[in-house]
């Protein structure tokens, strides 16, 4: 077995950009850092034999990486005709303003004003651009307005931040909640027992070969997390920062302002269930 074979999800290695499924291609935006990993995956969706293509997630605010969308997409035979977007993060969605003056498409999103058109988007709506099936799953958490995309005929689903190619996301507080990530998670793990998905397209890090496995694994884990939480406040650690430095004492000291985003929404969780 392989180190990547052994890590949750089975994370696909090699090029992160390139084809993933027989309708998903991934341009990686040059916006690598701490909280981006190698950078945001930019999805470009398709029928194999249509003219027309999906993009979700243009990325940042990059010309050179709007205009290496567009150009993927033509070279492959499709224009771009609808942007969308799993959540309104900018590293996800500075860019699709001036994606849509390049490609003259509307913008759908959950938070109307990341919209640029009439139509949004909401649950069991399916996107049918070119012939495509893609089905919009609300997965609040990460943020109030998170979306994934189910993707039935790649047996796939598109995570945004929901879930990660590579580590775990943070549940931004305040707009994240941790109640609603569990019940999102538990959803992706019904699309994979029902529905029989099984890639996970992220909006970082590389595909993920077992969407069960890596769901699974982010429910424990945060299972795992809010106990050593819940322990820290019973110690006399009340503080989110005091938490932080006691619970992700083995995380990357740069990671930490991240890391109190979610100790404060685990803390309010817990308060809420009367547990603390």
């Amino acid at each position: 077995m392989t180190e990547a074979a052994a890590l949750p999800g089975q994370p696909r290695g090699g090029v992160l950009s390139g084809p993933a499924t027989d309708r998903a291609v991934n341009v990686l935006a040059p916006n690598a850092s701490a909280m981006t990993l190698d950078g945001t995956n930019t999805w470009i969706v398709a029928e194999p034999d249509s003219p027309l293509a999906v993009v979700i997630d243009p990325g940042p605010l990059d010309d050179a990486h709007l205009s290496r969308v567009v150009e993927t997409a033509e070279k492959a035979g499709k224009r771009v005709a609808l942007t969308l977007l799993t959540h309104g993060h900018p590293d996800h969605a500075e860019g699709a303003a001036r994606f849509a003056e390049l490609t003259r498409t509307h913008v759908r999103a959950l938070d109307p004003a990341l919209r640029l058109g009439d139509e949004g988007l909401a649950a069991g709506d399916v996107i049918t651009t070119g012939g495509l099936e893609m089905r919009v799953v609300p997965t609040p958490g990460h943020t109030a307005d998170s979306l994934c995309f189910h993707l039935p005929a790649d047996r796939a689903v598109l995570t945004g931040d929901t879930v990660l190619g590579r580590g775990t996301t943070v549940v931004a507080h305040p707009d994240g909640r941790l109640g609603d990530y569990l019940d999102s998670l538990r959803r992706l793990r019904s699309l994979t027992v029902d529905d029989g998905v099984h890639t996970v397209l992220p909006g970082h890090g590389p595909v993920l070969e077992d969407a069960q496995g890596a769901v699974e694994f982010y429910l424990a884990h945060r299972a795992h997390r809010l106990a050593q939480v819940e322990t820290a406040v019973e110690n006399g650690h009340t503080a989110p920062s005091d938490v932080v430095a006691h619970v992700y004492a083995d995380v990357d000291r740069s990671l930490w302002p991240a890391a109190e985003l979610s100790v404060r929404a685990q803390l309010e969780y817990l308060r809420e269930h009367g547990l603390i």
